[in-house]
């Protein structure tokens, strides 16, 4: 391993095979995750980048290639590293504390000690007096907030969130990718985030990383020097916004050709 290095990916190669044919998602990727590290992965729609967190989880085995964490392959699911989807994922019938209970629950943690760790979490994501409420009575934010704490309550090494703010309105996912930052800030957690936007991936990434379209291997790997909070609007962020947007648009077209192809032949 490298140096503070919490993942290693070496050769991934990820094919899907049905009856009627064979996708190639990933083709021998090549990257390392350093501890503590907000890393995000961009590219263009289908290009695989929710595939990759599942092979890093453990929730899909590559075709060739190996992934490492702490010098150790994933060969399934593991504690050490938490999924935080899109969707809400939060079951509707057990309430806000039960839901970021569950893990512990079904490790066998005793009640009060569980409770204990639940309630911590509870206010470092900022939902204290919403214990006791069910899903249906959250609003979107609040919702990811619980499915945040949740993966954070079994204390993981690394955090997988797979667009976790895509079905948000633009102002809650503002607050959100705020609320991030502290919380990544106050745990020091190795976060690998996926994203559509550039934006969002250049105001919270320690460095993104980009993404050809499929099969998925590494393009360009921009580290981030910008200090935080980033100003949005200054002429640094426009700048690199404007470099890695270029990158990703060069690869959709790729991607829209590549259909289009298909489409003719």
């Amino acid at each position: 391993m490298d140096g503070n290095a919490l993942i290693k990916i070496e050769h991934l190669t990820k094919i899907f095979d049905s009856d009627d044919k064979s996708v190639s998602a990933i083709s021998n990727l090549n990257l390392t995750i350093e501890e503590g590290e907000f890393i995000t992965l961009l590219g263009p729609s289908g290009c695989g980048k929710t595939t990759i967190l599942r092979l890093i989880a453990g929730l899909e085995i590559p075709s060739e290639g190996i992934i490492y964490e702490r010098g150790e392959k994933v060969e399934g699911p593991g504690p050490n590293r938490g999924m935080v989807f899109q969707e809400f994922a939060l079951f509707p019938w057990r309430t806000v504390i039960k839901n970021i209970e569950f893990g512990l629950e079904i490790q066998g943690m005793p009640k009060e000690k569980r409770r204990e760790i639940a309630m911590h979490y509870i206010d470092l994501v900022n939902l204290e007096g919403f214990e006791n409420a069910h899903p249906n009575e959250l609003s979107g934010g609040m919702k990811q907030r619980v499915g945040i704490a949740r993966a954070l309550a079994n204390e993981p090494d690394v955090l997988l969130m797979d667009e976790p703010f895509g079905s948000l309105d633009a102002q809650t996912r503002n607050i959100m990718q705020r609320e991030l930052l502290g919380i990544w800030q106050k745990t020091n957690k190795t976060i690998v985030f996926v994203t559509h936007s550039v934006d969002e991936a250049l105001y919270l990434s320690d460095r993104v990383v980009v993404l050809t379209s499929r099969p998925a291997t590494i393009k360009k790997e921009i580290s981030i020097d910008l200090l935080r909070p980033r100003d949005r609007a200054g002429k640094e962020f426009a700048k690199l916004r404007h470099e890695i947007l270029g990158e990703v648009e060069e690869e959709v077209t790729k991607a829209i050709a590549s259909e289009r192809k298909k489409e003719e032949s």
